[in-house]
């Protein structure tokens, strides 16, 4: 009988492991605009305001308006911190890859080597954080610029 319970309990648990892990991954991906990013969904931006305003805003700018001189390296080699409204590259990259930047550094793209002083926030912040950070990003572009991210982001998916 015990060992009937214990089946039980542990088919239950691995079942409710597979619900979670699933429903943390629709959420992720989300339904509000094509691809990881959730830029209609206001629960999600404003959770990103808050995120960013903590940990983003200090390097980027309250306004997404970036660092002075932001495309030429200083005395110590790094780039200063980009925009990320319509003027900087941000829109360039899909949400997977702004994800993977954000949680992992740059590096994972730029190599090893490749010196930054954007940091890898895995273990600092959680990925629907992560994302929600990202979504309000794109909430704040015009819509010509949503419209092409998205456009970036149907492609990506298409590969």
């Amino acid at each position: 009988m015990a060992g009937n319970t214990r089946r039980t309990t542990a088919i239950a648990g691995a079942g409710l492991a597979v619900l979670l892990a699933g429903g943390g991954y629709w959420w992720l991906r989300g339904s509000a605009a094509p691809g990881l990013l959730r830029p209609d969904d206001a629960a999600v931006v404003a959770r990103g305001q808050v995120v960013y305003a903590q940990q983003c805003a200090q390097c980027h700018g309250a306004a997404l308006q970036g660092q002075p001189h932001w495309r030429a390296r200083g005395p110590d080699g790094l780039l200063p911190a980009p925009p990320h409204d319509r003027s900087g590259h941000t829109w360039h990259h899909p949400g997977e890859v702004l994800f993977n930047i954000t949680k992992y550094g740059v590096q994972r793209y730029a190599g090893a080597d490749y010196r930054s002083s954007m940091p890898r926030y895995e273990g600092v912040l959680a990925d629907e954080d992560i994302v929600a950070v990202l979504s309000y990003i794109k909430s704040t572009w015009p819509a010509d610029v949503r419209r092409l991210h998205d456009q970036l982001e149907a492609s990506q998916r298409k590969e």
